[in-house]
């Protein structure tokens, strides 16, 4: 392939590598674990916002279709479909991702593929070769833009999740290089995200996947009509430059050193923001050798990225507890865990958690920021009422490349999200041995969700 100082080509053709190479069974199996994992996020979190959904559809009234909103039991039209995968797929902030990008992958990315696989009879194993090219192209971008781009108040999850979904689906549908070169151009000019979001008890976290999906979805519309975008959308006053203020960003390699980005994504045993899992983790490893009720107070210490914006100990509710590292903290002490229930709004307004979450304090540690992203490390001193001092450090959370979840923790994992949904045991079963078999069809797949 030519060489080109175009910022864009350079960046198409370096995804485009990653789809002509044949993909190793260890990469697609874990995309087959992705899958899995992103159908039980997204139907709890279907249920877990099932009020606010039945809100949208009394007000919004979205036409019938034969597309499921999967989690919802609803047949509603491609777009729609689209819309409300990307918003129940976040909803419990649930969803696998990079913290080296600052970004969540699968949930723009499997949104927008599932509904397009069903309208062109797209069978899974193809549909998961273009999930794992879209990851490539997500992290990428996100990962040679970033801490910059998140220090600007951008959400790469909507910004670089637009482009990485948008290829995905050009693959899969196999668009011509000219059709996926505007489809592209379009998604810069539509890809948004605000880290506004987490702020103050906003609830609109989840509105930025779903509208991702549905840009990714326009774009891509856009490209296969012929509307022809800039030559050059990412270089020059065009989207790397808006998404970072600078010119001189340097484009990182696909298969960043040497593996796919799909492999570089955590799964989260904890459903809260994946900043609080280091803290998280390191109470519930204390909390069998003290007494939560006796805290005086709890000091920690991590990387400076995970500070800003979660550091809060007023929780005006759910969606505010899932991005404070003293309410999730607060948990792990108090429940040995942080999962679904440890963030219900019941819980959330339990006194004693919230009276805990107000003994915690969270500040960065210069040394642990330099660590970051090679390890995204908390320290934690817990002094007791009694003068006692425990303390607790916590280099690679559960669920990072680093420390996977083992497929027993992850079997139980996906079972509780399902049960909390409300699918069956034996449809949820049928669902993960039809996946792991990799032979259904998108129909089959999501017909009963």
């Amino acid at each position: 392939m030519k060489e080109t100082t175009n910022r864009s080509e350079q960046f198409l053709v370096d995804i485009q590598r990653v789809w002509e190479r044949p993909v190793p069974e260890e990469v697609t199996a874990r995309a087959r674990r992705s899958l899995l994992d992103y159908l039980a996020v997204t139907c709890a979190g279907a249920a877990f916002q099932k009020e606010k959904l039945e809100a949208y559809r009394d007000f919004a009234r979205p036409e019938a279709g034969i597309f499921r909103a999967i989690g919802t039991g609803w047949d509603v039209t491609l777009k729609e479909a689209v819309f409300l995968n990307g918003l129940n797929g976040h909803a419990l902030d649930f969803d696998d991702g990079t913290n080296s990008g600052i970004i969540h992958l699968g949930s723009p990315i499997f949104s927008l593929l599932i509904p397009l696989a069903r309208r062109h009879g797209i069978w899974m194993e193809e549909m998961l070769r273009a999930a794992i090219t879209g990851y490539e192209a997500s992290y990428t971008m996100a990962v040679s833009i970033q801490p910059g781009h998140k220090a600007m108040g951008y959400h790469a999850t909507g910004t670089c999740g637009t482009l990485g979904a948008v290829l995905a689906a050009a693959y899969m549908l196999g668009f011509t290089e000219e059709e996926r070169f505007h489809a592209f151009g379009a998604a810069c000019v539509a890809a948004s995200g605000m880290l506004k979001v987490l702020d103050d008890g906003s609830e609109l976290k989840p509105y930025n996947v779903a509208k991702t999906a549905l840009l990714a979805l326009t774009a891509l519309e856009m490209g296969k009509a012929g509307f022809k975008g800039h030559a050059d959308p990412l270089g020059g006053r065009g989207f790397l430059k808006m998404m970072t203020g600078r010119e001189d960003i340097e484009l990182k390699p696909a298969l960043l050193n040497g593996t796919y980005a799909i492999m570089k994504s955590y799964t989260k045993p904890y459903a809260s923001c994946r900043y609080t899992h280091p803290p998280v983790e390191a109470a519930i490893r204390l909390r069998d050798r003290l007494r939560p009720e006796e805290i005086e107070e709890v000091d920690i210490r991590t990387y400076g990225l995970a500070v800003s914006g979660h550091e809060h100990t007023e929780i005006p509710g759910s969606y505010s507890a899932k991005m404070s590292i003293p309410y999730a903290t607060a948990a792990g002490f108090l429940f040995g865990k942080a999962g679904m229930q440890e963030f219900l709004e019941e819980t959330v307004r339990d006194p004693h958690v919230a009276a805990l979450t107000r003994k915690i304090r969270v500040s960065e540690d210069p040394a642990l920021s330099a660590l970051f992203p090679e390890k995204q490390s908390a320290v934690m001193t817990v002094r007791m009422k009694d003068g006692s001092v425990f303390t607790q450090r916590v280099d690679y959370p559960k669920g990072e490349p680093e420390n996977p979840l083992t497929e027993n923790e992850f079997c139980e994992r996906y079972d509780g999200l399902m049960a909390y949904a409300g699918i069956g045991k034996a449809e949820s079963d049928r669902i993960y041995r039809d996946v792991q078999a990799g032979n259904p069809d998108m129909e089959s797949l999501t017909g009963a969700l």
